[in-house]
């Protein structure tokens, strides 16, 4: 497929001035606008390096997830939590990996219900080529140096405060820094 020829303006640019000759100056709707075209083309970027290892993010997030893991195995539960996604995704994913032979289940000794999902042998080895692959490209975001990207994660990180993904411990950054 061909990629489209670029436009000789900034679309976004021009719907922030239309947008506030109708509405006023908001913005945050050409903040909201900007990032979520940033996010299509970061998913393009990485799904195109992950497409070859029969990857998506989600599912290169959650091999990822248990190479972390001390043993290399995780409950779904767990899985689901780390990554913050509803049950039935995560169901949806392990049960691809598992077809791809990069991750099997087994019974959750600790929990009667529950299961563990486990990376194979397969799973690392595609998870550490994936992830060579992502770190040769900076994950998409080779435009920016390395204090950028700590601003753009820091930007961002009230918004996921905000949303519940965590709660904001005082001097986590100091630790995250070493001191």
């Amino acid at each position: 497929m061909a990629k489209p020829l670029a436009l000789d303006f900034d679309p976004i640019a021009r719907a922030d001035e239309l947008w506030t000759r109708r509405w006023g100056t908001v913005p945050a709707m050409a903040a909201i606008t900007s990032i979520m075209r940033a996010h299509q083309i970061l998913l393009s970027r990485v799904d195109a390096v992950l497409k070859p290892y029969g990857l998506t993010f989600a599912r290169y997030e959650a091999l990822v997830l248990l190479t972390f893991s001390r043993t290399g195995e995780l409950s779904l539960s767990k899985i689901g939590e780390r990554l913050m996604v509803h049950p039935t995704s995560v169901t949806n994913t392990v049960d691809r990996l598992e077809r791809a032979g990069l991750v099997a289940r087994r019974p959750n000794p600790l929990d009667g219900r529950g299961v563990l999902a486990t990376i194979t042998d397969r799973g690392r080895e595609v998870v550490e080529g994936a992830t060579g692959e992502l770190m040769a490209m900076e994950f998409g975001l080779e435009e920016f140096d390395d204090e950028q990207c700590r601003r753009v994660f820091e930007l961002l990180r009230p918004l996921r405060v905000a949303a519940g993904d965590f709660t904001e411990v005082p001097d986590e950054g100091a630790a995250r820094d070493g001191a």
